[in-house]
């Protein structure tokens, strides 16, 4: 049976419904599929002023934005982004004003702490 997500852009106004869980300060993750040792898909929730701090990628990461927008070292990234970090790239991540991403990972990625 396929996982639906029906009216995806509509998501922002009902993620109170969904079960978070703690990601990184002010950032929250659920889960889709996978874990952090493998391809895995999530919905990132960012608070106000929220980062994730600079780390490499390993595989591709795709990152859709779904509400507000986030920035890293490059451009700010508003609602219908479609961002596409290949592998051996990097980056921060933050949301000055808070935002909504579906992120899918094909491989893990490593935290520059």
């Amino acid at each position: 049976m396929p996982l639906v997500i029906p009216e995806i852009w509509s998501l922002a106004d009902r993620a109170d419904t969904l079960p978070w869980q703690p990601f990184r300060p002010g950032v929250e993750i659920h889960r889709l599929y996978g874990d952090s040792s493998g391809p895995s898909a999530a919905l990132l929730r960012y608070a106000p002023g929220a980062q994730v701090p600079h780390h490499d990628h390993t595989g591709y990461e795709h990152i859709f934005v779904l509400a507000g927008a986030q920035r890293d070292q490059h451009q700010t990234y508003g609602a219908g982004s479609l961002v596409i970090n290949a592998p051996g790239s990097d980056h921060w991540v933050a949301s000055d004003g808070g935002c909504l991403v579906l992120i899918v990972w094909e491989k893990p990625v490593a935290i520059r702490e």
